[in-house]
């Protein structure tokens, strides 16, 4: 009898607890079409294999309030996404907002260091509050709320981190994506410090949750976002995706997928996307998408830093990430957004496995007062620095202007394993136009520049390169794809297993 008596309380704490917040706050989340924390994960995970961790977990500061706080606010257990084990944490908003506490800190801290010891990616989906008051207050508060996990906010990118933005995201919501290797914002989160009614009140500023930390933001401004979706199922898709690219730990290659039928089919129309003069734009973006395998082109932070394309890809059905310039914005030129996104790419592809290809077409660096005032010179050194980190296969192909700095930057000379290069391919310090103007002082339009222009023109094509063997190839543009995929086999870590060193596991996140 005793027994029956446990199993019945068993039963009735399980039912409580799988209720969240209840039934009234799911109903009037159903009727404005948003999701619950259960209902997210049936859409993310593969089905039945969601094994939950810390479902009778309660407030732990206050026990009397164990009735208001079932598993806390904060799902978190072991799942699978297309067969593989992941750790993932789920806020549950009808619980007193998600917001942080001491027992639910806990359950964030024991995934977070379950995935980095046992090997697997961490999903964390994001919807809160921030902090829980009253419990944060207080000297006994901040004792036991803040500091006591240090995993819990330590990234050493020894397993791929995704995290997802719903709704308002306050406090550890934000700091989740803030350091995860792909943060999807879905369109109406707001990601910020702090919500808009505590900036009032600290500051008397009034701002919307939009102009605080809306996905135009986050998107455009301050690139901490690497793609933002329309729906709550775009959100599931986009997480799937990205791991699909990923290895579950650092300490194995990515995993390899079919080659879609008609890849390179569109390989003999690719010279016809470069406009014949050098200061005519195109979409660089044409380009990759021939390249690559079919439909395989997956873009990170693709409204920041709009002059530079970073994207993974598949190439013969293996894991590239593709680093590229974009002349049609800024015609190419790199400003300080455009070398931060580059960078903190080449940081997650160089700690996770996956070889980079870099597509070169840039007159070099933006230059003027916005550019000094956006730190520029110290984002160009970051990413040189990167670059000289790099343990992963890394090819360049330059497929038309690679002048000055940028020409380092972007793979040149010993930047890169291998550079090829296409016929178009111009190579000097500075645009031919402006070294005119330097070297003669004859600017467009006066009298003897043409002449001059020719004279300072002479020796840029690619041929001096390739006498002096600082581009080990001159390639057909019909031959990249072909010829890629052959070097990333030649260059591939046969003695690692596919493993590089990972030099930059530790660089900063959102620096």
């Amino acid at each position: 009898m005793a027994f029956e008596q446990l199993l019945a309380e068993y039963e009735a704490r399980r039912a409580k607890a799988l209720a969240g917040g209840g039934a009234d706050k799911y109903a009037k989340r159903s009727a404005k079409g948003i999701l619950n924390a259960r209902e997210r994960i049936t859409h993310l995970v593969d089905a039945d294999s969601f094994m939950e961790s810390g479902l009778f977990g309660t407030s732990g500061v206050y026990p009397e309030q164990a009735d208001e706080t079932p598993t806390d606010g904060k799902l978190a257990g072991y799942a699978r996404i297309n067969g593989r084990d992941i750790c993932l944490v789920v806020n549950d908003f009808t619980v007193k907002g998600a917001s942080t506490s001491y027992t639910n800190s806990k359950k964030i801290g024991h995934m977070k260091r379950t995935a980095t010891e046992r090997g697997m990616p961490l999903v964390l989906l994001g919807e809160s509050t921030g902090a829980r008051l009253p419990d944060a207050m207080g000297a006994r508060g901040m004792g036991l709320l803040l500091g006591n996990d240090n995993t819990q906010f330590r990234r050493t990118r020894e397993t791929p981190m995704a995290a997802a933005a719903f709704g308002p995201s306050f406090g550890s919501s934000t700091w989740m994506m803030c350091l995860s290797d792909f943060a999807v914002m879905h369109k109406g989160a707001t990601v910020a410090v702090s919500s808009p009614g505590l900036v009032s009140m600290a500051l008397g500023e009034k701002v919307t949750a939009e102009d605080l930390g809306g996905w135009r933001l986050h998107s455009d401004i301050t690139g901490l976002v690497d793609q933002v979706v329309d729906t709550e199922e775009e959100v599931f898709d986009a997480i799937k995706k990205f791991l699909s690219y990923m290895p579950s730990h650092h300490n194995e290659a990515p995993p390899e997928a079919p080659i879609p039928a008609g890849s390179g089919a569109d390989m003999d129309k690719v010279f016809d996307i470069l406009p014949e003069r050098r200061t005519q734009v195109y979409d660089m973006k044409r380009v990759i998408r021939c390249v690559v395998d079919k439909d395989s082109m997956f873009e990170l932070k693709p409204r920041f830093g709009k002059s530079a394309v970073t994207a993974l890809a598949r190439l013969g059905g293996k894991s590239v990430g593709i680093v590229a310039n974009n002349p049609l914005y800024r015609g190419g030129a790199l400003d300080a957004d455009g070398c931060r996104k580059i960078v903190d790419f080449l940081v997650l592809c160089d700690s996770f496995n996956v070889p980079i290809v870099l597509l070169v077409d840039t007159p070099g660096f933006q230059i003027g007062t916005e550019a000094e005032k956006a730190g520029a010179p110290g984002r160009i050194m970051n990413f040189m620095n990167a670059m000289t980190l790099l343990t992963v296969p890394h090819l360049s192909v330059i497929i038309r202007k690679s002048y000055g700095r940028a020409y380092v930057c972007m793979g040149g000379g010993r930047h890169s394993d291998d550079i090829a290069a296409w016929p178009t391919a111009e190579i000097s310090f500075m645009s031919p136009e402006f070294a005119t103007k330097i070297v003669h002082s004859v600017g467009f339009g006066e009298p003897g520049y043409e002449e001059k222009l020719k004279e300072i023109e002479q020796g840029i094509d690619v041929w001096g390169l390739a006498s002096v063997y600082a581009t080990q190839a001159v390639i057909r543009p019909q031959e990249t794809r072909d010829y890629l995929i052959r070097m990333l086999d030649v260059y591939k870590l046969r003695m690692t297993k596919g493993v590089g060193q990972h030099l930059m596991r530790t660089w900063p996140t959102s620096y």
